[in-house]
């Protein structure tokens, strides 16, 4: 019984392996987050998979053991594409409001819209990966409903803000 296990474990582990390296190389070419994250899980799962199937001889205190630090690594393919996300997003969101800070108040409500969005996509960046994080941890659907009327807040405030600034060209144009 005990090597049929470890023949269909390393068979299964064999499997992840070669769908790993079929979607890391696609996620890679097309820059997808989602594709990169699912290539590590598959390559989680190899390591796992070959881990226990040397395991299975072991005595049932180390299986136990070994089960516990499984439980650890678990939590890495999330670790990944939330750092992935990150690297994409934020600093993307994060670089572009800091070029744009400058020019905040220049140039009226083009260049305040230009910017609004930018610092508001970085704030929602962050406040996104919190969300998961609490989510992850509590179970429950509150966060990303915060976070959701949060960004939701956030983008109504720089509405009024951008209309308030055109407006006011407007009126001073429409007086020249």
């Amino acid at each position: 019984m005990m090597s049929s296990l470890r023949r269909v474990v390393i068979i299964v582990a064999l499997l992840n392996l070669a769908y790993f390296g079929v979607e890391f190389g696609v996620a890679m070419v097309i820059g997808s987050v989602s594709l990169l994250a699912d290539s590590v899980d598959f390559l989680e799962d190899t390591s796992i998979n070959l881990v226990i199937a040397v395991a299975l001889g072991w005595s049932a205190t180390n299986r136990a053991r070994l089960g516990m630090a499984l439980g650890v690594i678990l939590l890495i393919p999330g670790l990944s594409t939330v750092w992935t996300a990150w690297q994409k997003f934020l600093v993307v969101n994060l670089s572009c409001a800091l070029l744009l800070a400058r020019f905040r108040t220049h140039s009226g409500s083009l260049t305040r819209a230009a910017f609004l969005s930018a610092r508001n996509d970085a704030f929602a960046n962050v406040a996104i990966v919190v969300a998961g994080f609490v989510t992850a941890l509590t179970t429950s659907a509150w966060p990303d409903l915060v976070v959701g009327l949060g960004i939701l807040t956030i983008n109504a405030d720089a509405a009024r803000k951008v209309w308030h600034t055109a407006r006011q060209e407007h009126a001073t144009a429409a007086a020249s």
